[in-house]
C-alpha cells in the first residue's frame, strides 16, 4: 500500500490514455455486446457458486436506504432517500379509507420513496462512466440522453449478478479497523491478501474487498465525506490485475471504490475511467461488510455465493441493491 501523494506513483494523462488501450475488451464479446465482463460468468459457474452453501448463513451486504444514509452533498448532487407515507393506520383507525359504494372502509397503509439511484449500495452500470466521450464497447456517450441509456443500462443485468462472490478482507489483513483515506491499494496487497486468506481469485468472480472506512463511519456516528469525499482504495496502477484477472465485477466498502485523492492531478477518478467503459467490469459501491468479514474471520472461508440483481429500472445508469452473501 502507499499514500495516493508518493511521487513514485504519480502519473499525468498520458498513462491514462495507455492504460484505457492496454486494458480495452471492446468487441471481445461482439459488437453489439451490452454486458462487458459479466460474460464471464456462466451457467457452469453460477452452478458452481450454488455449491459454495454449506451453512444455509445469509449475509445482507447492503445499507438501510433512509435519511440517515451517507449523502452529504459533496458529489452530484445525489440526496438520502425521502421516504413518504401515503397511507397510514392513524387513517385507517379514523376511518378515512372509504372505498365508493362499500359500507365499511378498508384499512391499509402505503408509501413511496424518492431517492437517486446511486445514493446508496449501488451498482453502476456500464452506461455510467465515459472516456474521450465512448462508453463500454465503443457506444457513443451521446446514446446517454434525457431519456436514460440506450446502451449499457443496468436493466440489462437483471439476471446476471449471480455467482461466486470473494472477500477480500484489505483492513483486516493490514492490522487496522480502517484503512486512513488517501490509502492506496497496489495489486500485489490483492494477491498478497488472496493468498493469506487461502482463496483464489477466478475467471468470472464477483471481488469484494473491504476497507474498513464505512465501519469507521458508523462507529463515529458521523458519515462526513464518506460519499464524495477522501477515501481509501484500489489505485490507479490496479487496472491491469483488474483487467488480467478477468473478474466479473469489483465491489467495496467505499463510495468509489478507488483511492480518493487520486494519484494524478490531471483527471478525477482515473480509475473508473479505464475499468468501466474500457474494460467493461460493473462496479458495486457502497457495500456494508462488517458482518460478513468477521464470519470470513471466523471460518476462515471467504468465498460463498453472490446474488446481487439490479432494479431492472429501464436505461437506467445504475441501481440501488441489497447484495446476498449466502455461506
Amino acid at each position: 500500500m502507499h499514500r495516493f501523494d508518493d511521487p513514485k506513483y504519480r502519473f499525468d494523462f498520458d498513462l491514462i490514455m495507455e492504460m484505457s488501450e492496454k486494458c480495452k475488451n471492446w468487441g471481445k464479446w461482439g459488437d453489439d455486446d451490452e454486458w462487458g465482463t459479466i460474460n464471464y460468468v456462466g451457467d457452469a459457474e453460477r452452478k458452481a457458486a450454488a455449491q459454495l452453501v454449506n451453512k444455509g448463513k445469509v449475509f445482507s451486504l447492503g445499507l438501510n436506504f433512509d435519511d440517515q444514509g451517507p449523502q452529504s452533498g459533496l458529489f452530484g448532487g445525489r440526496w438520502n432517500p425521502i421516504h413518504t407515507m401515503l397511507a397510514t393506520g392513524t387513517d385507517a383507525v379514523a376511518g378515512k379509507q372509504v372505498v365508493p359504494g362499500k359500507k365499511h372502509p378498508n384499512q391499509y397503509a402505503d408509501d413511496a420513496v424518492n431517492l437517486p439511484l446511486q445514493c446508496g449500495t449501488q451498482w453502476d452500470a456500464l452506461a455510467h462512466v465515459f472516456n474521450q466521450g465512448k462508453m463500454w464497447n465503443g457506444y457513443d456517450a451521446m446514446m446517454v440522453g434525457s431519456k436514460g441509456a440506450e446502451k449499457n443500462a443496468i436493466h440489462k443485468m437483471r439476471d446476471k449478478m449471480v455467482g461466486r462472490g470473494v472477500l477480500l478482507d484489505i483492513a483486516r489483513w493490514a492490522g487496522v479497523a480502517s484503512l486512513e483515506d488517501g490509502t492506496a491499494i497496489d495489486a500485489d496487497d490483492l494477491d498478497q491478501c488472496a493468498k493469506d486468506q487461502g482463496v483464489e481469485i477466478k475467471q468470472g468472480d464477483f471481488v469484494i474487498y473491504r476497507t474498513g472506512h464505512m465501519e469507521r463511519c458508523l462507529a463515529e456516528g458521523e458519515w462526513g465525506g464518506y460519499a464524495g469525499g477522501n477515501a481509501p482504495g484500489v489505485s490507479f496502477h490496479t487496472c491491469e490485475w483488474m483487467y488480467e484477472k478477468k473478474i466479473a465485477a469489483i465491489c467495496a466498502d467505499t463510495w468509489g471504490c478507488e483511492v480518493i485523492p487520486n494519484e494524478t492531478d490531471d483527471v478525477f477518478q482515473p480509475w473508473h475511467w479505464i475499468v468501466i467503459p474500457m474494460t467493461g467490469i460493473t462496479m458495486g459501491e457502497i457495500f456494508y461488510l462488517k458482518d460478513l468479514a468477521a464470519d470470513c474471520a471466523e471460518d476462515r472461508v471467504y468465498e460463498f455465493m453472490f446474488v446481487a440483481p439490479p432494479l431492472p429500472i429501464t436505461r437506467a445508469v445504475g441501481s440501488p441493491i441489497n447484495p446476498q452473501a449466502i455461506k
